[in-house]
């Protein structure tokens, strides 16, 4: 199947879609949206400007959020992943491998890992079920700078700790992609930028938990963030920098298949996936 995005003069095109994996062509690029799964959180995570539980979810149990992986390669053949899931750390991840097969996507054409974060529905699927490396071929942990010392304390992964390379911002990991530090969330959080010619996309990590809210009143963060106004500042530059200038973004709890646009309006904004409409966005 292929559809290219109506009314945006932009080169991404949808080459197919399921309920586990979406692909791309990006420029020389090919682009796929992984899906690890989800979790269940509790609702009152989701908190004000006065770090309490936000009232819009006051009446509500559980949130469900979407777990998403992205993978990317280019003509040379060599693979880039950016972040790798839960693993076997809850029941409800660790459907990357699955994902992948169905994909097409040999784990040993892997050849470097992206992490946004340590948190561990990130970097847990290292290790598919049962124990087995998932990556046979990595060569390469991309990992920011400050996020090193939380890596190195998970015991599980231990194995992995001599594939670790720390940047900072604005450095090089692949061809035409970058580290872009995107603060607030944990230790050292960041995001990639991709940018094919065409097209800009910005793997976003977790700055945005709850999509449905967070994108129409930015001031909405997440309990699990490290520094709240930090993580709120970031999320509304990142919006504000989306809306004006039409690039995509990639988030890793961003709604299944969890890469689309960012569009003002009002005082907020809101976000439009590529799995949606895919009517033209504003610039």
């Amino acid at each position: 199947m292929e559809n290219r995005a109506e009314g945006y003069d932009i080169g991404m095109i949808v080459t197919s879609r399921s309920s586990t994996v979406v692909s791309y062509e990006v420029g020389t690029h090919r682009l796929w949206a992984l899906s690890d799964g989800y979790l269940d959180m509790p609702a009152a995570l989701l908190r004000d400007e006065r770090d309490d539980p936000a009232p819009q979810v006051m009446d509500t149990g559980m949130l469900r959020l979407a777990v998403n992986c992205f993978a990317l390669k280019g003509p040379d053949g060599d693979g880039v992943l950016v972040d790798c899931g839960g693993g076997s750390w809850a029941p409800t991840v660790g459907r990357l491998a699955q994902s992948m097969a169905e994909a097409g996507i040999d784990p040993a054409s892997i050849t470097t890992l992206a992490l946004t974060h340590t948190h561990q529905d990130h970097i847990h699927g290292l290790l598919a079920r049962g124990g087995r490396v998932l990556l046979p071929n990595l060569q390469a942990i991309v990992i920011p700078a400050a996020a090193v010392d939380s890596f190195l304390d998970e015991p599980d992964l231990a194995q992995f700790g001599r594939l670790l390379k720390p940047l900072q911002d604005g450095a090089p990991v692949a061809a035409q992609l970058r580290l872009v530090t995107l603060p607030g969330h944990a230790a050292g959080h960041s995001g990639y930028a991709f940018d094919s010619g065409d097209d800009r996309i910005l793997f976003i990590g977790d700055i945005v938990h709850v999509p449905a809210l967070q994108f129409d009143k930015p001031s909405l963060s997440w309990g699990y963030d490290d520094d709240q106004p930090i993580a709120r500042a970031t999320r509304r530059k990142v919006f504000d920098e989306a809306a004006d200038t039409g690039m995509w973004i990639a988030g890793a709890h961003l709604d299944w298949p969890g890469i689309g646009r960012v569009i003002r309006a009002g005082d907020g904004f809101r976000y439009e996936s590529v799995g949606g409409s895919m009517k033209k966005a504003g610039r």
